[in-house]
């Protein structure tokens, strides 16, 4: 959805204008800090302070800025974690520290005290190669693994911390304020340093704490690649900035946003990882209030002694510089040490939780608009998809669905019976139904939603004490206080069926326009003064809100179940531990090549900073796409976590069988190919769910020591074993797609042929289909055939596809529930079968205990590829089971053996001997 400007809103299919969000040097607390300048030391530790415990080690430091020293807290977390925390001893009043983010408080290990003189402090790790030293003046810190420094703390001393005041004696404001926040005045006056008080446009932002930006730089010696940040339509990997230009992470609704631009869109997730051969390194800065980040890159000059004594050599190893700057809060930063990119994955679930396991329906494919127009439409959308054999699982309904935009409720004209068209049109079919619900609330004392949060207080206040009001879809709204636990306990109750009328079991949400979207409110979102539960200013808590109406959302959907079934959630606002309360997508793009090509490493980014539950909208969702266009990403959304079509109301109808015959039986075959491959993508979601691994990585991630794959974004892997390279321009009849790994065997997923060539290979493309290339020594599980939709697949046999690899082996899982409920949590009904095959025997375990989920499903096929001979005889030796042999059939020439007619149970340990 988007943005617009007026009381019945509409929208154009162009982008939103710059010009109403600020650029760095527009940004007060971001012109303070850069006052500050290298070299300078401002901060020196009172060593006569240190205090060591079982749980930390604090002390305080001080500048000649401030009389007050601050709080310096350092912890040692199990996992290879190191916290630090800075604080003022005894501010005015509190700071805000960012709540629920972290699963729990982190367990901490005891530091020990091994040097202490007048200039330095040493601490020994629980690890025992690992210290801490940290430097008195100016203050530093800095982490050293096997007596080399891994990353340094304020080495550039640019460490800032605005110490809260009282406000001053007068504080009349150079503007006169209008009622809706705006001012009288569209003077830029970069100079103002806006303590108090800052102006953008004609708004006026009034500053109840005044100044309290704080800041803190990294150095991260020998690293030249950095990744991570979320959300920015931006490169992998992450550029140098400039004074000009700085990664922004502040949530706003930016429609038809600009590509390669640093501007914060609709998430922000605070991580960045560093990658060199040998090692990950990710700092973690939890604060939700606006942040940038500054990044450079360049080369450190390094003495390194030669095998002739009396001759150095130089040589320059790279070093990225990292500073943080956020508006408001507390210091409070993770260093996750790895050292490789899976442990860091780890590291952060350990803090902020692992990506909820989605109901498997939420998998298939999702067809959106906005909008369908009635429950004729709903039903003729709905049978074309049957008249046209394509499957999918899930139908949207965007905000005319609604009675006036009044959530909960739909319209009594065009959606007049919705009970009947779930049930009768949708469940018949066993499929799903997903509505939208926003944070804003119809100012309408009639509305029982607006009428109840009003005389319980639950809105968002104004400075002055009142409900803040903004003009949003429905006209003029109030926002629900997410951030308050009686407003989230209250919202996830209005989901219970007796409340919201006419919703049914197979009804799930989608929050949007929850950073939150303010039209006509600065940067198209809430004024920073206006006030939250606990008297938080907004500013403070800004990027949190989408974080808090997902969670309250997920509440609501698992509470009408009576806390039996998972939920699914789509929100357009996210921030770290969004994973645990489901889904994200990139937002309204545009149905242009561009968008299609930088949904890739968005959509990696957003993974590798723990949200694997993620997709871009098929098609673009302004704009008419070119029919080439809309096939190539349909075949690539097939290929990512979360795969949903969406368009505006502006454009032509799209459904995927609208371009023409050719073109549908295109979109219908990658279509089921996403259905066959769903075995292997729910294992891989279980993964997620349980080790962190990102369902859709880079390809760095899987081949940590190539450099030639540090910066590829145009392709990547899917789970460990298929390399993904979609097709982003027109036109295009070959592509360079890099096979990594020298050691590695790929083969072509469809046609089962190995691919000789390692690194670059050029591959020839038609429009029929992308390059998807099996990784040897893998095993991926599949259906053999596909249904209307998930539902009708359960019992569908399945094909496993084994790649040897160079040692003629290859392993892989299959995870299996009932693909609904909670009960592989509470009961551990649930299968995780291992397959290996190893010297001629294709073997199947269970790995986790004694199986409890009972299945009637099968295992009738087992291609492998690269099998080199063909075998005389193969036979089946089942767990307490009768040996029989097995029917094959041998390709000689791509080297594939095919067992068939198999009738293998799942659940079953079995093996098969190839001889």
């Amino acid at each position: 959805m988007a943005s617009g400007s007026q009381e019945q809103v509409s929208v154009q299919d162009e982008a939103v204008e710059e010009s109403q969000f600020k650029t760095c040097r527009q940004i007060a607390f971001y012109r303070r800090q850069k006052h500050l300048r290298p070299g300078k030391p401002l901060y020196r530790v009172l060593l006569d302070t240190v205090e060591l415990s079982n749980s930390n080690v604090k002390f305080h430091i001080i500048s000649e800025e401030y009389k007050d020293p601050l709080l310096v807290e350092v912890y040692e977390i199990e996992g290879n974690i190191f916290r630090l925390k800075i604080n003022e001893i005894t501010p005015l009043k509190p700071r805000y520290e960012v709540p629920d983010v972290l699963i729990k408080e982190p367990s901490s290990l005891r530091l020990t005290m091994l040097e202490k003189d007048a200039d330095k402090l040493v601490l020994a790790c629980a690890s025992e190669d690992q210290q801490l030293h940290i430097t008195a003046n100016p203050f530093q810190i800095q982490l050293v693994s096997k007596g080399e420094m891994v990353l340094s703390i304020n080495s550039n001393d640019l460490l800032y911390f605005e110490q809260l005041q009282p406000p001053p004696q007068t504080r009349t404001s150079t503007l006169q304020e209008k009622k809706d926040g705006s001012t009288n005045s569209s003077k830029k006056d970069q100079d103002d340093p806006g303590l108090w008080e800052e102006k953008f446009g004609n708004f006026l932002d009034i500053k109840a704490n005044g100044p309290s930006s704080i800041g803190l730089d990294f150095s991260l010696p020998g690293f030249q690649h950095v990744y991570g940040i979320p959300q920015h339509a931006e490169t992998l990997l992450l550029k140098n900035t400039s004074h000009e230009d700085v990664y922004r992470l502040y949530n706003l609704d930016v429609f038809g946003y600009r590509i390669h631009s640093k501007m914060g869109i609709y998430g922000s997730v605070p991580l960045l990882l560093a990658h060199k051969p040998g090692r990950t390194i990710g700092v973690f800065w939890l604060n939700s209030s606006e942040t940038l980040v500054e990044i450079t890159t360049k080369a450190a000059m390094k003495v390194l002694p030669s095998q002739t004594p009396d001759v150095s050599k130089r040589r320059a190893l790279p070093q990225t510089d990292v500073c943080w700057m956020s508006e408001s809060g507390i210091i409070d930063t993770f260093i996750l040490m790895g050292p490789s990119p899976f442990d860091i994955f780890k590291q952060y679930a350990q803090l902020t939780g692992t990506q909820a396991l989605p109901p498997l329906f939420s998998l298939g494919y999702h067809q959106c608009r906005w909008n369908y127009v009635d429950e004729k439409d709903v039903e003729g959308v709905d049978a074309g998809f049957d008249v046209f054999n394509i499957p999918y699982d899930v139908m949207w309904l965007d905000i005319e669905h609604t009675d006036g935009k009044r959530y909960f409720t739909w319209d009594k004209e065009t959606f007049g019976n919705p009970m009947r068209m779930q049930k009768n049109i949708l469940m018949e079919k066993k499929r799903k139904l997903v509505v939208i619900l926003d944070p804003h609330i119809k100012v309408d004392p009639l509305y029982t939603i607006y009428s109840q949060a009003k005389e319980r207080g639950y809105f968002v206040k104004d400075r002055k004490g009142g409900d803040f009001e903004g003009i949003c879809w429905p006209g003029s709204s109030s926002y629900l206080d997410f951030t308050n636990p009686k407003v989230r306990d209250w919202y996830a109750e209005q989901f219970a069926f007796k409340t919201y009328k006419g919703s049914t079991e197979i009804l799930f949400a989608w929050n949007d326009m929850n950073e939150p979207s303010v039209f006509r409110g600065v940067e198209l979102t809430m004024q920073k003064d206006a006030v939250h539960y606990g008297k938080w200013e907004h500013r403070e808590v800004h990027n949190l809100y989408g974080f808090y109406q997902q969670m309250a959302t997920a509440e609501g959907l698992i509470r009408r179940s009576g806390n039996l079934e998972r939920p699914f959630v789509l929100t357009r606002s996210f921030f770290a531990g969004s994973q645990r309360y489901g889904a994200v997508w990139t937002g309204d793009n545009k149905a242009e090549w561009s968008y299609l090509k930088i949904s890739i490493p968005m959509l990696l980014t957003i993974s590798i900073a723990g949200i694997s539950f993620c997709g871009a909208d098929v098609g673009g969702f302004i704009g008419d796409p070119e029919p080439e266009l809309f096939v190539r990403w349909y075949q690539a959304g097939a290929l990512q976590p979360f795969f949903r079509g969406h368009a505006n109301m502006h454009t032509k109808r799209r459904e995927p069988w609208l371009f023409g015959e050719q073109n549908t039986q295109i979109i219908r075959a990658a279509i089921k190919e996403r259905y066959s491959l769903l075995p292997y993508l729910y294992s891989l979601f279980y993964q997620a769910h349980t080790a962190a691994e990102p369902v859709m990585r880079p390809v760095w991630v899987e081949f940590p020591k190539q450099l030639e794959a540090f910066g590829i974004e145009d392709e990547y892997m899917l789970g460990n074993a298929l390399l993904v390279h979609p097709v982003t321009e027109p036109k295009v009849t070959t592509v360079n797609v890099l096979l990594p790994g020298s050691e590695e065997i790929w083969y072509d997923f469809r046609k089962f042929n190995c691919l000789k060539t390692q690194g670059i290979l050029k591959i020839p493309v038609t429009l029929n289909s992308i390059p998807v290339i099996q990784r040897g020594g893998t095993i991926i599980p599949l259906k053999t055939s596909v249904g209307k939709s998930t539902e009708w697949m359960v019992d569908v046999p399945y094909e496993l596809r084994a790649a040897l690899d160079s040692k003629e082996s290859a392993a892989g899982e299959l995870y299996l529930d009932d693909g609904h409920s909670f009960r592989y949590l509470h009961e551990k009904q649930f299968l995780l079968r291992k397959f290996t095959f190893h010297q001629n025997t294709f073997s199947s375990r269970h790995v986790d205990g004694d199986p409890k989920y009972r299945t009637k499903c099968t295992i009738e096929q087992i291609l492998i590829l690269g099998m080199k001979k063909q075998p005389s005889t193969v036979t089946a030796s089942i767990h307490d089971g009768k040996n029989k042999k097995v029917a094959f059939t041998y390709d000689a020439k791509n080297s594939v053996l095919t067992l068939q007619k198999l009738s293998l149970n799942v659940g079953k340990d079995w093996e098969l001997h190839i001889q």
